[in-house]
């Protein structure tokens, strides 16, 4: 699965030598193969671009060879000769190397960046939609930071796909290609010394590097854990635990004991650090020095200029980076495909709730909102068993139906089969005679309102948490709604009214608050049908008795569903169902149910033995 720290190996290592192959992009790779044809297809829409790139970085490269040659012969011929004329027009040369390359450098990283930037903006959005529409199991499954993690740092990553590790190959290609040639155009035999040379030193920094990147892989993971310590602990819900539970001595001793940890291996990695750099600082005066002792020697000078050994020196120093940068061109590939691997992993997620591809038309004005269950039956994936066997309830437009039973009997996930969070093994749910499958999930969404036992809230203002459900509500509109639930009072109290920040998760407010914005929201909608997941088993007796007021005012012309917590609540209800193992025992009305004495009759008596003036309670 995804890290939320997931950054592409070839960011990670750029620069930093020598890189090896990730486990985890190995293992990814090996558990959800990619093509390379499939990443191919990303880029083909930009084709001319890439065109326009490689032929910048080879012009820059090829452009930038002429630098040695034009000093060799400044050294040689200009300065010994006190050529002024030719010494102007080769420092003009020097000059206008720099120049054309520094200028080619900008334009190849701005298209570079354009087409890095689409590329992400298309797999960015593509993965958002198709994610969107997952049902709401597949949310129950996977932790919100690996989502965040694809979506943010792989999708990013292509941007360095893009605009590092590939021109990065093209331009250390193209650079050894041509130093190469250049400085057996020079001297073939300090060339030869050159390839000597170069293994061994390459080897050197190469194990100092890996000492390095041990540390760092440590202290990374060292740091992760203290800033896991950190979420867990100074959030709001973790600090309201430390508190009640006294865990906060327990909690700083052992973020102590972390910072000690990392106290030491951050030591560690400076101190390998500096043994990197001092590696390659020994590499790059021990090369130079080589190949002036060669071009001392009668048997290897050959009548060596000075000018040619400035130049090959010059040549020969900016070979080396490139030359490591290309031994690191399999690891790069590795991980930019484990990153593609990632994101096609959730591209490639079945839907196991999508749109119909000729929906059937529900005009929200128009519905009645007769609901049917006919013969549903239903299996989390993965189970051994039912969750619903065989369910049959007609629901008529404007009646009220009220599910009750114990805590895992099935009544949220019967009720969550209307709006489509899930849809039936077999069996159909239907509005007005419509299968809920056969309509659009926009439409669906209009005609059905929920409000869940828990509500989410966003981090924005009352206002906007109420718009959320339409927004081109009017002001007026949204004081209507937050009257009907039994909200405005306590909102207008508020220092900044309906402009009030309700805070994470919206902690501001207490959760019979919480609980009458959510349904102040689903009611700002007007759906036809409601359902009520315990929507008022948040509220203390008080404010319960004036919601169910509003609720008595909402339900009026709509058909409502209600999962029960409190049965006094559903006292009223035109057919009160009791659901138990994912089936129906019995069903009726409360005097009917009470009368039979069955299953109904015993959760009433057996409620109300510990329940006070508040009525029976069902166990959680």
């Amino acid at each position: 699965m995804a890290r939320p720290d997931t950054q592409t190996s070839a960011t990670a290592q750029h620069g930093r030598g020598p890189a090896q192959r990730d486990p985890a992009d190995v293992a990814q790779l090996a558990a959800h193969p990619v093509s390379y044809r499939r990443i191919a297809r990303l880029f083909a829409p930009h084709t001319g671009r890439l065109a326009v790139v490689v032929v910048l970085i080879v012009a820059s490269s090829i452009i930038g060879l002429a630098t040695p040659f034009l000093t060799r012969a400044a050294v040689d011929d200009a300065i010994p000769h006190q050529d002024v004329q030719l010494l102007l027009r080769l420092v003009a040369g020097l000059i206008g190397v720099a120049a054309a390359t520094a200028v080619l450098g900008v334009v190849q990283t701005w298209l570079a960046t354009r087409v890095g930037q689409r590329i992400m903006h298309r797999l960015r959005t593509d993965l958002f939609t198709h994610l969107q529409r997952q049902d709401v199991g597949f949310f129950t499954r996977t932790r919100s930071g690996e989502v965040t993690s694809r979506l943010t740092n792989d999708v990013s990553g292509v941007q360095n796909v893009v605009t590092s590790s590939a021109t990065s190959a093209a331009a250390n290609l193209t650079t050894v290609v041509g130093s190469l040639v250049a400085m057996l155009a020079l001297s073939w035999r300090l060339t030869l010394i050159s390839l000597l040379v170069l293994p061994p030193a390459i080897y050197v920094s190469r194990k100092v590097a890996t000492m390095r990147r041990d540390v760092s892989a440590r202290r990374q993971a060292a740091l992760a854990s203290l800033h896991g310590q950190v979420e867990e602990s100074l959030s709001v819900g973790g600090a309201t635990l430390a508190k009640t539970l006294g865990s906060g001595p327990a909690l700083a001793e052992r973020f102590t004991t972390t910072s000690h940890g990392i106290l030491g291996l951050e030591v560690a990695a400076q101190l390998a650090g500096r043994w990197r750099m001092a590696t390659m600082s020994i590499v790059f005066a021990a090369i130079p020095a080589l190949l002036y002792l060669a071009a001392g020697l009668p048997a290897t000078s050959a009548g060596m200029t000075i000018g040619t050994l400035v130049a090959f020196t010059a040549l020969q120093g900016a070979l080396f980076r490139p030359l490591m940068g290309l031994l690191d061109v399999g690891v790069q590939l590795t991980a930019s495909s484990a990153l593609f691997s990632r994101l096609f992993e959730y591209l490639d997620l079945p839907v196991s709730v999508a749109d119909p591809v000729d929906p059937v038309p529900l005009d929200a004005d128009a519905v009645r909102g007769a609901v049917t269950f006919d013969d549903v039956t239903f299996r989390y994936p993965g189970a051994d068993r039912d969750a619903l066997s065989h369910v049959t309830l007609d629901v008529p437009a404007g009646s009220h139906l009220a599910l009750v039973g114990a805590t895992g009997s099935g009544k949220t996930t019967l009720a969550s089969l209307l709006p489509r969070l899930m849809d039936v093994t077999s069996g159909a749910v239907r509005i007005d005679g419509v299968d809920v499958r056969d309509v659009s999930l926009t439409d669906l969404a209009a005609v059905v309102g929920v409000v869940s036992q828990e509500p989410y809230l966003l981090h924005a203002s009352v206002a906007e948490n109420l718009r959320v459900a339409r927004p081109d509500a009017s002001d007026a509109e949204l004081v209507e709604a937050a009257m009907a639930a039994r909200l405005h009072d306590v909102v207008v109290a508020l220092p900044d009214g309906y402009d009030t920040i309700v805070g994470a998760r919206g902690h501001r407010f207490s959760g019979g608050e919480r609980q009458r914005l959510a349904l102040a929201r689903t009611l700002l909608r007007n759906p036809r049908v409601l359902v009520l997941d315990e929507a008022t088993a948040a509220l203390d007796t008080t404010t319960e008795r004036a919601v169910q007021q509003a609720l008595e005012l909402a339900r009026r012309g709509r058909t409502t569903i209600t999962i029960a917590h409190r049965l006094s609540t559903i006292v009223e209800a035109d057919v009160i169902a009791v659901v138990d193992d994912g089936r129906i025992l019995e069903r009726g009305s409360h005097a009917e149910l009470l009368a039979a004495g069955g299953a109904y009759a015993r959760l009433w008596r057996d409620a109300a033995q510990g329940a006070g003036h508040s009525g029976p309670v069902l166990a959680a």
